[in-house]
């Protein structure tokens, strides 16, 4: 796989909705939601030109009953592929397009993703370090997807706490809010 950093392309919204659209018409029974994560959905970062969502199912085992509709939109099924609980599809190949983070709805990944990604959305200091860093990791990586990731954990589990504690203080704040009303 060529580990690419491009930047920001506008498109990317329209790509995910099209995608978005066929999986919703491929699997209407199965999907619970399909959410654009990943550098690709926020606005101005740099980004492998990789469509990443995040799709909620109502059960696993159903997701992997109708796993040929995915098959027939061009996706390979990779199982959980290392993460316990998601079952992941990518889509090209070597030249990948698509992929697919399938967990089954109120998995705490799902928080995990979207609160990183609204988390980077937010946060126009910490979106310009990190597609810094993507930049550099692509350009000294030799094309090894490893390295790339594994140049990006420590920033990446940094932030993602930081999200995440930032989602449950807004949640707690709204509790509180509710209550008093």
């Amino acid at each position: 796989m060529i580990v690419e950093v491009v930047p920001y392309d506008p498109a990317w919204p329209a790509h995910f909705e099209r995608e978005r659209h066929a999986l919703f018409e491929a699997l209407p029974a199965v999907i619970g939601a399909v959410h654009h994560i990943g550098s690709t959905s926020v606005e101005g970062l740099a980004a492998k030109p990789i469509i990443d969502m995040l799709m909620e199912v109502r059960s696993l085992r159903e997701l992997d009953a109708t796993a040929e509709s995915l098959a027939a939109l061009g996706y390979e099924a990779l199982g959980e592929y290392g993460i316990a609980g998601r079952r992941y599809f990518r889509k090209g190949g070597m030249r990948r397009t698509h992929q697919i983070h399938a967990f089954a709805t109120g998995d705490e990944n799902i928080l995990r993703h979207l609160a990183f990604r609204d988390y980077l959305i937010s946060n126009p200091d910490v979106r310009v370090r990190y597609a810094e860093l993507k930049i550099g990791l692509a350009a000294s990586c030799n094309n090894d997807i490893d390295t790339y990731c594994a140049g990006k954990d420590t920033f990446v589990k940094h932030h993602e706490q930081r999200a995440l504690a930032l989602r449950a203080a807004e949640q707690r704040a709204k509790r509180r809010v509710n209550a008093r009303d």
